[in-house]
Order: C-alpha cells, then sequence, then structure tokens
C-alpha cells in the first residue's frame, strides 16, 4: 500500500496536444531582406572577384602577355622595315643624282654613307628578325593582370558616373509622358543584378596553378619561368636548391618539363644522382633564350666530372648532342656555369656594328663576336700575335674577315694579306694594302717586314718611344694576317716564325690560321708562344696543342663544335679562345659576328676612297742599314763567286707594291726649288756619266763639276739632306762597284720616279 501511495504522489506527464505546435513564419518582408542581403554577398564577391581579375587563370594571363609582346616585336619590325624601305630610298635617290650630275666628289661621299646606312639599319632588321620573342616573365605576367585591374576599376568607375546621367535623362523622359527608356534601364538593371547576383565560389589556387601543368601549346615548354630576377652579385649565392631538399620519390625527368628554377634545379640534381656526378647544389639559375643557365656545385673532385659524363647528361635531360655545356669557375674551382641548351644561344646576338673609315685606333678595342652568356668579345691587336685555329669548314674565314674589319677602319694601321691557297680576306681586299699569294710575293712581303721591324727596333729611341713603337697616322702599325698557314714555303715559314719573335714591340703583328695546332701542321710547337690563341672545330689533339694537355678537363671544348658542311653552317666560327688583352682566360664558347659579302664590299669601298697608308719614312731609311737574315742571304765559294743565290730579294717599298700587283701610292709633283733641282742635276750627271748608280761622294764630285755654283760648297751629309728632302730617303745599298763590295748611294731610276 505504500509503494501505491508513493506511486500516486509522483506528478503526472501533461496530456500531448492533439496537433503540434508549428513555428512562426518570418514575413515575407522579412524574407525579402534575408534574399537581398545573400544577393548582395554574392554580387560584393563576384564584383570583387572580377576587379582581381580572378576569374583569369594562370594560363589565360601568359598566354595573353605572350601575345601582347608578339603585337609589339610585330609592331617593331614593321617600323625598323619602314625604316630599311626609307634608308633604299635614299640611297637611290643619292645614285639618281650622282648619274644625272656626274661623279662629285661631294655626292660620292653622300653615296657611300648612304651605302653604309643601308647596310647598318638592314644588319638591324636582320637581328631583329632573328630574335625570339621570349615568353613572358612572372613580373611580366603579373603587370598584364595589374593592368587588367587597372582597367576593370576604370569601367566601373566610368560606369557607375555614366549611368547617373542616363538615369536622369530617364527620369525627365519618364516626367514628360516618355517612360519607355526609364522602363529598358530597369528592365537592364534586373537583368544585371540577376547575373551577378547568382551564387558565387572563388577559384581555388590549386585549379588555377598546378605544379607541372602542362604548358600553352603557343610557348616553348622550357621558357616557362621567369628569370631568377634581379643581378646576383655573388656567384653562386642565390642558392635555389641541395641534394637534401630533393624528395627521396622523385626520378629523373626531361628538362623541357621544368618550368620554374626550383623545378630546374630538381632536374638537374636528379639527374647528377642518378649517373653519380657529385652536385649537391644549384644556384643563380636564369631562364634563356635558348633553354636554361644555373651554378652547379660538386662536394668531391672538380667539375671535370659533369664534362666526362655530359652525353649520359643529355640523356637524362632528353637534350640535343652538346645541349649540355659546363663552364668551370676559377674564381670558386667547385663550382662550374651549367648551360642546358636546346636552342641557338647565339640568335639574338648583335650584327655588325657600322664602322666609319678611320675611325679606330689599332690600339682600340673592337667588338667580334658574343660570347654563349652575350657578354661581347672585343679585341685589340695592337702588339698581338695570335693564333686561329679550326678544321675546313670551321670558320677561319670569317673569323680573320671579322679582324680585318677592324683594322682595315683603324686611321693608324696598314694591313696586310698572305694566303698561299685560298682567297684570304676576299671581300675587304680594296681595303688591304698589299695582297700576296704567290709563294714569291709571300717570301718578299715576310722578309720586308722582318727587316723593317729589326729597323724599328733601332728607331723607337730615336724617335721618343720608349719601349714599344706607337702607332700615329706618320707611323703606322702593320698587321698581316696569314691565313693556310701550313701551306706556306720553308722560307716563308722561318720568315714568319723570326717575325714572331721580333715584331710585336714594333707593332709589326701576324695572326697566323691554320686547320690544326699540332706540330704536324705548324712544324714548330709555336701554339704555345702566341699571346692570343682561338680554336673553333677541330679535333681534341688540337685543343691539348693549343691550350695545353688539362685544358679538356678545365672546360676547354672546341672539339666539340660541329664544323660547317654545304647546306648547314652548324658551328662554323665559334671558338674558344685566351689571351684576349684585358679579359680573363675562360673556357666559354664564342660565336664571331659573320657580316655579308655585300657590306664588307661596301665598307671596303669607302675605306679604299678614303686613302690607305703606306709606312713611314724613317722605318723605309732605317732598313738600309739592318744586315739580312743569314738564310735569305746568297752563299760564296772560297773565291767569292755566288755559290747559291740569295732565295728572297730584299725589294724597296714601291718594288714589293709592284710586285704584288698594288698601286704605288700618288705623290704630288716635286715643287719647285733646291730639292728639285738636286734630283734632276743627279739624274742629269749619271745619264751623262752612264751609269745607273753612284756613291754618295761620287754623285756629290760629279754635281760640283756640272754646277759649281750650286754645289761647290757642299758637304756629303748636305746633300743627303738636300735628297732626302726631296723624297729620296737615306743612301741605300748599290751592290759590287769597283773595289767595293756593297757601297752606299743613290739609283738614278729611284731619283727619276720622283720627278
Amino acid at each position: 500500500m505504500a509503494a501505491e501511495a508513493s506511486v500516486e504522489q509522483q506528478p503526472s506527464m501533461p496530456p500531448m496536444p492533439d496537433q503540434p505546435p508549428t513555428p512562426t513564419k518570418p514575413s515575407r518582408g522579412k524574407r525579402a531582406k534575408a534574399a537581398l542581403k545573400q544577393q548582395r554577398s554574392h554580387a560584393a564577391a563576384r564584383t570583387k572577384d572580377w576587379l582581381a581579375a580572378g576569374d583569369l587563370d594562370q594560363v589565360d594571363l601568359i598566354q595573353a602577355a605572350t601575345e601582347k609582346k608578339q603585337r609589339k616585336h610585330t609592331e617593331r619590325l614593321a617600323q625598323q622595315e619602314r625604316v630599311v624601305a626609307e634608308a633604299h630610298g635614299r640611297l637611290a635617290h643619292a645614285k639618281m643624282r650622282t648619274e644625272i650630275d656626274g661623279a662629285q666628289s661631294a655626292l660620292a661621299g653622300t653615296l657611300a654613307h648612304l651605302g653604309g646606312r643601308v647596310a647598318a639599319e638592314e644588319t638591324k632588321l636582320s637581328g631583329m628578325q632573328a630574335e625570339p620573342v621570349m615568353p613572358p616573365t612572372d613580373w611580366e605576367v603579373n603587370g598584364f593582370r595589374h593592368g587588367k585591374q587597372a582597367g576593370r576599376a576604370a569601367v566601373l568607375a566610368a560606369g557607375g558616373f555614366g549611368s547617373l546621367s542616363v538615369l536622369g535623362a530617364a527620369i525627365e523622359q519618364a516626367a514628360t509622358g516618355q517612360p519607355v527608356i526609364l522602363a529598358a534601364l530597369g528592365t537592364a538593371a534586373g537583368y544585371g543584378w540577376y547575373l551577378v547576383s547568382r551564387p558565387f565560389a572563388a577559384r581555388s589556387p590549386q585549379e588555377a596553378c598546378a605544379p607541372f601543368s602542362p604548358a600553352p601549346a603557343s610557348l616553348p615548354a622550357t621558357l616557362m619561368a621567369g628569370p631568377a630576377g634581379g643581378a646576383a652579385p655573388t656567384v653562386g649565392g642565390n642558392v635555389v636548391m641541395s641534394v637534401e631538399q630533393l624528395p627521396e620519390d622523385l626520378k629523373p625527368f626531361p628538362i623541357r618539363d621544368a618550368r620554374t628554377p626550383d623545378q630546374l634545379a630538381q632536374c638537374v640534381l636528379l639527374a647528377a644522382r642518378a649517373e653519380s656526378v657529385p652536385i649537391v647544389e644549384v644556384s643563380d639559375v636564369q631562364r634563356q633564350p635558348w633553354g636554361w643557365q644555373c651554378i652547379v656545385r660538386v662536394d668531391a673532385g672538380t667539375p671535370e666530372a659533369i664534362i666526362s659524363k655530359s652525353g649520359d647528361l643529355e640523356t637524362k635531360f632528353d637534350l640535343p648532342t652538346n645541349g649540355v655545356r659546363p663552364q668551370p669557375i676559377r674564381a670558386r674551382r667547385a663550382c662550374a656555369i651549367l648551360r642546358l641548351v636546346d636552342g641557338d644561344p647565339f640568335a639574338t646576338a648583335p650584327g655588325l656594328p657600322y664602322r666609319a673609315p678611320k675611325s679606330l685606333s689599332i690600339t682600340d678595342r673592337f667588338r667580334i663576336g658574343t660570347s654563349v652568356g652575350g657578354d661581347p668579345l672585343d679585341v685589340s691587336l695592337a702588339g698581338v700575335m695570335g693564333l686561329w685555329v679550326a678544321a675546313s669548314g670551321g670558320g677561319k674565314t670569317g673569323i680573320l674577315q671579322a679582324l680585318a674589319e677592324g683594322t682595315t677602319a683603324c686611321h693608324d694601321n696598314i694591313t696586310i694579306d698572305c694566303d698561299p691557297h685560298g682567297d684570304g680576306l676576299e671581300d675587304l681586299g680594296d681595303a688591304v694594302r698589299i695582297t700576296a699569294r704567290s709563294n714569291e710575293q709571300i717570301e718578299a712581303v715576310l722578309l720586308f717586314f722582318l727587316v723593317m721591324s729589326k729597323a724599328r727596333a733601332r728607331l723607337r729611341a730615336k724617335l721618343g718611344m720608349g719601349k714599344k713603337w706607337k702607332p700615329s697616322v706618320t707611323h703606322p702599325a702593320v698587321t698581316i694576317f696569314i691565313d693556310e698557314f701550313p701551306k706556306l714555303s720553308d722560307l716563308a715559314k722561318l720568315l714568319a716564325f723570326d717575325l714572331l719573335l721580333v715584331g710585336r714591340k714594333e707593332l709589326i703583328e701576324v695572326q697566323y690560321a691554320s686547320q690544326g695546332g699540332t706540330t704536324r701542321y705548324l712544324g714548330e710547337n709555336i701554339a704555345q708562344m702566341m699571346a692570343l690563341k682561338a680554336v673553333g672545330p677541330c679535333k681534341v689533339g688540337d685543343t691539348r696543342a693549343v691550350f695545353g694537355d688539362d685544358s679538356v678537363r678545365e672546360g676547354y671544348l672546341p672539339h666539340k663544335l660541329s664544323p660547317a658542311t654545304d647546306t648547314d653552317p652548324k658551328d662554323a666560327g665559334h671558338i674558344f679562345i685566351q689571351g684576349v688583352p684585358g679579359k680573363a682566360d675562360e673556357p666559354i664558347e664564342y660565336a664571331i659576328h659573320e657580316a655579308p659579302s655585300a657590306v664588307l664590299r661596301q665598307l671596303a669601298t669607302e675605306r679604299l676612297e678614303a686613302g690607305l697608308l703606306d709606312p713611314d719614312q724613317d722605318s723605309l731609311d732605317g732598313m738600309q742599314a739592318v744586315d739580312l737574315p743569314e738564310y735569305a742571304e746568297a752563299t760564296y765559294d772560297n773565291d767569292g763567286n755566288i755559290k747559291k743565290p740569295a732565295p728572297v730579294r730584299l725589294l724597296s717599298w714601291d718594288q714589293l707594291l709592284r710586285l704584288c700587283d698594288a698601286q704605288p701610292a700618288e705623290r704630288g709633283p716635286l715643287e719647285d726649288g733646291a730639292p728639285r733641282q738636286a734630283v734632276e742635276d743627279s739624274v742629269d750627271v749619271m745619264i751623262k756619266a752612264g751609269v745607273d748608280r753612284m756613291k754618295t761622294a761620287t754623285l756629290l764630285a760629279a754635281l760640283v763639276e756640272h754646277d759649281s755654283s750650286a754645289y761647290g760648297e757642299m758637304e756629303p751629309d748636305d746633300l743627303k739632306a738636300l735628297l732626302k728632302a726631296a723624297g729620296a730617303g737615306a743612301p741605300i745599298t748599290l751592290g759590287p762597284i769597283g773595289d767595293e763590295a756593297n757601297p752606299r748611294g743613290f739609283k738614278r731610276d729611284r731619283l727619276r720616279h720622283l720627278l
């Protein structure tokens, strides 16, 4: 009972209603207000994303920025084509005026100037046409995005201000009973609000830019990444990745899949690890028009390991042959510049600059080429003996022409061309003072300048020049080009070798060219004696013979270059070089600028019209007191009879010019006065005596007898000074006269030539 009582006392549950209560619905106004708030949120997010160009993904931006760069490049080409057309028009007009008015000197000078401008503008156009349009860098892509953002903000602002005036006009029209415009505006505004207020979800960053995503078809895959940014002041200072940072599960992949510096570093480290190359760090990554460049560091041995494994690395990177080009860095023994090349590194190199006649000095530097890294190759040939080695098809002719293009533009240099087998400097022939092709011509030229170099050594102190000959218009330097050196005669090789030993200080420098650098080609081991030496496509033995036994390990690889064929220039004109004045010796590949033949011929014509130089009279006079080398003299038996005639004869300058079919310098008529009278009287007395030469003392005695009033008080030195003033120079050796073997005096024909 107690239990029942306790149960009865518990409170009972309230009875359940017949129908559960329903929540109170918000009013229609509240629902409309909430919907409008949600729509405003969507509209604001969509507008903000549109203003930030969030609807454009990375690929779209790259594509649009590329098209913009292409348009600008096309416009620049069109502008340069108009400049070239204008230059051609001016040249044609000048030629027409020349034909009408005759060959006037002023018009001829204008014609030459306009021809040079046409050549320069065409060269510039060719360079621009060969220049590839670089894919946009990250900075340029961001700049394009910011431009889009600014443009859209301007559109929004202009639309807002413009809508006020349109709305005012529509209200005014509605007030006058014409509500059509207002109704149309209302409909358009409603539809616009519907478009921007729809549910909106922003694009995720992962969707916009996934790593290793395929490149757009319009862009080269290896050129997608932007450059490392800014100039790196320290070589190898901007470390991108080390081997410790490599994920364990990655495998080597082709270089074309690398789009960023990080990916490029991964590609290099993975390939090196697969081929057991001890590269542990990649830094200073740069994208180039032809591929990639970076600094790599090894932790064992030297970068020679990269050179020896370059073929295997090319396979890992999927690059063409010679696509891996390492360049050890002298300043950091463990480091090398690694260039991964899948294009032409020299496609954007500038063309030959226009150099007016007499615009340079032989002591000036002038550009002849460009390095694989884009740096200029500037040389000065003053007092520099050079050796240029390249196999057949290696571009020796183009190299020598690039050098001679600079020397023939100098106001203080004489250019000489010797080639026993080919055409030598070819298109620059008009600007060359002497062209020697036969053995007789070449031997005479080399003997002449060998004797001149010895004469200059004795003249420097007298002329106040010090320890080296100082070039000037009145005392010019001489640059001799010898192509196909192995094909010279034995005597010419001996003369050229002696000139190598004594010509440098006297600014009679020689540039030797050969198809090989070994003693088989050069006869003597002269390659190591050269101050300046360059090697193009060749055999590996030539590389070692010219640059040294360890040169291949140090990164000198001209033997990996390919000579030209009839249809493919390949690596013709590409060289490795040492001894450039003012430039450190580094194993860098250079390409020599090759100018079109028509341009070189035009330049040669201009320089010929401006006048070519002859040696100074001081050097010519000084040669008379110099003994010939023993091997160039005749030999006699004990009775004084000639046993073997001289293999080569020392000629005068005019004789040398005639031997080589060169035009002697034009001399103005000898003016009336004491010098001319002395020459005329000297010729007359020799004719009356029936001789073609006289010793100085004998000539003076004959002149005193001829006219004692004019010559009676003279001494031999006075007569020498008088004839020198007339242009006869110092007394020369005359050969045997009477009991004297080789006295000095004057020859009749040499004096008569002055008249």
